[in-house]
């Protein structure tokens, strides 16, 4: 399979997809064709959490916990660490999880804090420091890498899998060597990996795939 006239093909079909969505004027939006975002800090941690809170759940269920955070002003790292535990618990529910995710968001402030910024966190942190985050796993910490920080990254999830298992590859293959195929065999841009990803999203979604 030529993954390249697949990309293209998905690309014809279904458009841009303006994939992480951020908060800009009233709530996160999508930006198609537009890949200046993330433009700030807050956007760039905003996609960190996001990323985290929607581990095992629907994209819906994490933006309503998002939206929680957003309204109790916990917008930077500094602020997930300064939220009580249960406090924090409380806001990300919606997401499920509740206690292992805020744990793992509070594991994930931590270094982005003593680090002195998000930006200069994500510019710097390996995919191999972010591995051994509490909480954080490859398909999380691609995701980081590629939307929060802009650095080409492909992210592997249930629908690549289901798309793509069994004929590009054995659909029990390790997550790491799905990832190495597609990097492979990509021009290594780290905007055609977040097109590509968002771009299986939604095939995914229209043949009514189950991400689970």
């Amino acid at each position: 399979m030529d993954l390249r006239a697949r990309y293209l093909a998905l690309l014809e079909k279904h458009g841009r997809q303006g994939w992480w969505p951020v908060t800009r004027e009233g709530g996160p939006t999508y930006h198609p064709g537009d890949y200046s975002f993330p433009r700030t800090e807050e956007q760039q941690w905003e996609i960190c959490m996001g990323a985290v809170l929607t581990q095992n759940t629907a994209w819906k269920n994490a933006e309503q916990a998002l939206a929680s955070l957003r309204q109790a002003g916990i917008l930077l790292p500094e602020d997930v660490l300064r939220a009580r535990a249960g406090r924090l618990a409380r806001l990300v529910r919606p997401s499920g999880y509740f206690n292992q995710k805020a744990r793992t968001l509070r594991e994930l402030a931590a270094p982005v804090a003593g680090e002195g910024g998000v930006r200069r966190f994500l510019d710097g942190v390996s995919r191999d420091e972010l591995l051994r985050v509490k909480g954080i796993g490859p398909e999380t910490a691609d995701s980081l890498l590629l939307y929060a920080a802009k650095r080409p990254s492909f992210v592997v999830d249930a629908y690549t899998r289901r798309l793509f298992g069994g004929r590009l590859f054995p659909a029990d293959a390790p997550y790491e060597a799905v990832r190495r195929l597609f990097e492979e065999r990509l021009p290594r841009d780290w905007r055609v990996y977040n097109e590509f990803h968002a771009l299986i999203v939604r095939e995914g979604k229209g043949l009514g795939i189950d991400r689970k």
